[in-house]
């Protein structure tokens, strides 16, 4: 059997290593994978963008499929992603949870989502790509939407369908640089709070508050988000631990939100609110 699997990216509305409480919203960005099994052993990995961990994908396979079966067939994947790697797009849970779809769709077909799910957050544990799993991350690019979830119970607490007509204005920023993550957790109320608008789903109120907090100790302009809501952005945020920057706003009002980043170093990326869960089919 040859199969491919789609998962999308997603931004952050809270971020969960202060206080290991996270919510997140699915963004139109793919990343596609193609799985198949070939004669010969162990695990080939191609793809045309070289920043890509080949530990996660290794450790997510094997969290799907059992060794003895690696030591007697090849598995061949093909990935394909829209994400930009290493700038807080959770493009290493859509790809964890992309590779472990199309795994189980081969080989454990009776898997439900929840266990795919989690077959990615611990391999996202065990390769290091991640500090708390991000289980939050995981849920808005597996079934797209708001997911507000504690990462550390593993608990989804909402999943509800963002509204139409908005887009996410995304701002990739050529310095890769970040600020100290641990200190973070200084700012553990603010989080916290932010968390609890999120619960309430005051979505844009908490991407607010996340995006200054963040802002202030990622090495990005909180005086940015300032500008985004003056612009029209209902929400803005550093995204993950930085350092794009996304704004989600209306689609008629995606251009007045692009100036701000205007003569800033660096590129956009405009990208549709997802929706839609993860899909897995034939080829």
């Amino acid at each position: 059997m040859k199969v491919c699997a789609t998962v999308h990216g997603a931004v952050s509305i809270v971020n969960a290593i202060a206080t290991r409480k996270g919510a997140t919203l699915g963004i139109g960005l793919e990343v596609n994978v193609t799985a198949e099994s070939i004669p010969g052993r162990g695990i080939s990995i191609h793809s045309e963008n070289k920043s890509l961990s080949s530990r996660l994908i290794k450790n997510t396979v094997e969290m799907i499929v059992p060794r003895r079966t690696l030591e007697s067939c090849k598995i061949r994947l093909v990935l394909d992603s829209e994400i930009p790697t290493g700038y807080g797009l959770k493009s290493s849970s859509a790809i964890s949870s992309a590779v472990a779809l199309a795994c189980a769709k081969i080989f454990h077909p009776k898997l439900t989502d929840r266990q795919i799910i989690l077959a990615g957050v611990r391999a996202s544990i065990s390769s290091k790509v991640s500090i708390t799993g991000a289980y939050d991350d995981a849920c808005s690019c597996y079934y797209g939407g708001f997911n507000v979830t504690d990462n550390a119970e593993k608990k989804r607490h909402i999943h509800e369908r963002a509204p139409s007509g908005l887009c996410a204005v995304i701002f990739v920023p050529r310095n890769r640089k970040r600020g100290n993550l641990k200190k973070l957790k200084n700012l553990s109320a603010v989080f916290e709070n932010a968390w609890k608008s999120a619960i309430s789903s005051k979505y844009w109120e908490a991407m607010t508050i996340n995006g200054l907090a963040t802002a202030t100790i990622l090495n990005s302009d909180p005086m940015l988000v300032a500008k985004l809501l003056e612009a029209g952005a209902y929400g803005a945020s550093v995204s993950g631990n930085g350092p794009a920057i996304a704004a989600i706003t209306k689609k008629n009002n995606e251009s007045a939100i692009k100036k701000i980043f205007d003569g800033l170093e660096g590129r956009v990326i405009v990208s549709r609110i997802n929706n839609k869960e993860a899909s897995v089919r034939e080829v």
